[in-house]
């Protein structure tokens, strides 16, 4: 037998045995965010999914990345209360998922409506206007104060569910993916009304992200005035460039959801008029070729790094093949579960404006024109850790080096590590716990900072 179809089955068998592995407590619930910020009070909810024992001394608070939401932690998070004794992992959504209707994708992954009648809710009847009932999208005209959603209420909001985590005295850690690990490090530097952000967590975990020049730096105050003038215009990120922000998640979700439930049929979306031809696989695809061969780094558009996972390749027949770090069925897990998605369908671009100005962790003009209340870096005295895939090569780990020489975080318990010869973007995430770099390296380093404790 060839060393990859060995090195697929034991990828399938790690997928089956995660699949099938979940921690024994876990609960959805929704806190109140911050109640001071823009728009009706209705979106001052935070749903949240916990993971492991209430009674847990020690709780990490994970906040998504770009376009993301909680369900991006499902995976790593069981793997983590079930390796780490005495820790809880909070997964956090944005206000702005309130905007979402996932009702019809409950119903398919429950089996109540078939998957292509689920695609056709979401995004078929967009070519298709004789397709009824479908999904009505907010309308975008009165959402305009999404434009004011930036890092301000990210953090406020952040700040409520920190707080409710440290009832009972427990201890919280903060960390995220991507642009959630920015915003942990702006958190911890932020200036809460005289009172440091630093001194509410007792560590930070930085999953590929982070700031200092972990990813982009607004070019001057000229540039972010210039962005926040068409943010103004057209709040939400079109991550697609279709006109319709809301299209990336609903695509994002039903292909993994179609993967799930119709693995071996035809690919719907291969077939979708309005689907990108970069994403359309060149041979007639199954709905799980189609599925990995949009997400794959190997085909998957490469100005699109953020969706980027290492699964396989698409086989002859059109179906996918594992043969990487993230097997498919992991992928398809990760974004296509209700409740609790792993997508942002409405995701504020002030939040990508006022993590970009607030890369250097200095109250320049641009920090203080967008309201930033960066303050505190210098003083930040906690443990780090941070890993890095391909994405920003070199830039996470160079931001969080540098991070850590600028502020007075303890070298001796840092931890860094360059994942980025085997993973990919999403792969901390989706990946097997046995070819996981992510999973191998903050569950050591967790159970050191719980010890302390």
């Amino acid at each position: 037998m060839s060393p990859r179809i060995l090195l697929a089955a034991a990828l399938a068998a790690a997928a089956l045995t995660a699949v099938s592995t979940a921690s024994a407590a876990e609960t959805q619930t929704t806190i109140t965010g911050w109640t001071k910020a823009p728009g009706p009070r209705k979106f001052d909810k935070l749903d949240v999914t916990k993971f492991g024992s209430a009674k847990a001394k020690t709780v990490l608070v994970l906040v998504p990345g770009t376009n993301g939401g909680r369900g991006d932690f499902t995976l790593t998070a069981r793997e983590i209360v079930k390796d780490v004794p005495g820790i809880a992992v909070w997964a956090v959504d944005r206000r702005s998922q309130q905007l979402e209707d996932t009702s019809v994708f409950e119903q398919a992954l429950a089996g109540s409506v078939t998957p292509k009648a689920m695609f056709d809710y979401y995004a078929g009847w967009i070519a298709d206007p004789s397709i009824t009932p479908h999904y009505q999208p907010p309308d975008a005209t009165k959402l305009g104060f999404a434009a004011d959603w930036g890092l301000r209420v990210q953090l406020e909001d952040v700040k409520r569910v920190i707080s409710k985590a440290h009832a009972g005295g427990r201890r919280v850690l903060l960390g995220g993916h991507s642009l959630g690990a920015s915003v942990a490090v702006a958190y911890a530097s932020w200036d809460f009304d005289g009172k440091p952000g630093y001194k509410d967590v007792d560590g930070l975990v930085l999953i590929d992200g982070g700031l200092r020049g972990s990813f982009d730096t607004t070019k001057n105050l000229a540039d972010a005035k210039k962005r926040l003038a068409a943010i103004r215009k057209q709040p939400f990120l079109d991550l697609l460039g279709l006109g319709l922000p809301w299209v990336t998640g609903i695509l994002a979700e039903s292909a993994a959801v179609l993967a799930i439930k119709d693995p071996l049929g035809p690919s719907v979306g291969q077939s979708f008029s309005l689907l990108p031809a970069a994403f359309k696989p060149p041979i007639p695809a199954t709905n799980r070729g189609q599925f990995g061969y949009a997400f794959d780094a190997t085909t998957s558009p490469k100005a699109l790094g953020l969706i980027q996972v290492r699964a396989g390749e698409l086989g002859p027949n059109g179906d996918w093949v594992d043969g990487e770090v993230s097997p498919i069925a992991r992928v398809a897990e990760t974004f296509g579960q209700e409740p609790g998605n792993a997508v942002e369908w409405f995701y504020p671009s002030r939040l990508n404006l006022d993590v970009d100005a607030a890369s250097p962790l200095t109250e320049n003009s641009t920090a203080k024109y967008l309201g930033l209340r960066i303050k505190y870096a210098k003083q930040v005295d906690l443990p780090l850790y941070a890993v890095q895939t391909s994405l920003t090569k070199g830039g996470v780990l160079k931001g969080a080096k540098s991070f850590i020489k600028l502020s007075q975080s303890p070298a001796k318990e840092d931890e860094l590590v360059d994942a980025s010869a085997t993973e990919s973007h999403l792969d901390p995430l989706t990946a097997a716990p046995a070819t996981n770099q992510y999973l191998k390296t903050v569950i050591p380093w967790l159970k050191g900072i719980v010890k302390q404790g």
